[in-house]
């Protein structure tokens, strides 16, 4: 079984690869033998994990790319693409969380949300998409929240945009993985629940009520420890996942069935 899950010769990028989950997934794919392209707008900040990657005898280009810059995701995947010469998976990371109801939320917080957050994962597949198709291979794998299913409730942390966009992202992975599939090309999209992150560090997990509220409707009764979402990206960026498509997979120690 082990060799399921082995990523030995495969090409990931990685989208909001600066630091979180991001960078944490890198080390994951590395430790299962992919080489890894390394995607962000600060692309200063990429070096530390490049170095953890090469550590771990995998090779690793940091590339400058905002998602919501079409030019600026032609250029990077035109980077990948000359420095490794395919892609086998793509992990649509890159987001930013904006608090607000609809009846409070500014439209230029709207559109900036949008705009990384689903717009950003429709460009970079654009640009990723053709060359899987070309190898008759890949692996998609979005990063939506637990929020495209369920809604925070206490009214300071009021998301309704993240909440549209990650349902968003939803969506377009349905859409993609039932397209591509004939390329035996697969596309899934994860749930995570509260994960200590550089967006939740200094919000969600500073906010006493709302961690005391998460923690005790949570059947986990904690938040997520950095790592543990790896695992799920693995088998779903391996061949241990040959046969599932369009699915969504929520990483949250349970708290969405309460």
């Amino acid at each position: 079984m082990a060799h399921l899950f082995d990523l030995k010769g495969r090409v990931v990028v990685i989208t909001g690869a600066s630091s979180g989950l991001g960078a944490d997934a890198a080390l994951a794919y590395a430790e299962y033998g992919a080489d890894v392209a390394l995607l962000a707008r600060r692309v200063d900040k990429l070096g530390e994990t490049a170095q953890k990657v090469e550590a771990l005898g995998r090779r690793a280009v940091p590339v400058a790319c905002d998602v919501t810059d079409e030019q600026s995701v032609a250029a990077a995947i035109e980077t990948v693409i000359e420095a490794f010469g395919k892609i086998d998976i793509l992990l649509n990371n890159a987001g930013i969380a904006v608090g607000g109801g609809v009846d409070s939320l500014a439209l230029e917080d709207w559109d900036r949300i949008v705009a990384t957050n689903l717009t950003g994962v429709f460009l970079v597949s654009k640009y990723v998409i053709p060359h899987m198709r070309a190898q008759h291979y890949g692996k998609v794998v979005n990063v939506a929240s637990i929020n495209a299913v369920i809604a925070d409730k206490v009214p300071t942390l009021w998301r309704h945009a993240y909440n549209a966009t990650k349902a968003g992202v939803r969506g377009l992975t349905i859409g993609m993985a039932a397209s591509y599939g004939v390329d035996n090309i697969t596309v899934n999209s994860v749930g995570p629940g509260l994960f200590e992150s550089e967006m939740t560090e200094n919000t969600l997990f500073k906010h006493e009520p709302f961690m005391e509220m998460y923690n005790s409707l949570n059947p986990a009764g904690r938040p997520a420890a950095r790592g543990e979402l790896n695992g799920t990206l693995i088998y779903l960026s391996s061949e241990a996942s040959s046969y599932v498509s369009g699915q969504h997979i929520i990483i949250d120690g349970g708290i969405s069935i309460i």
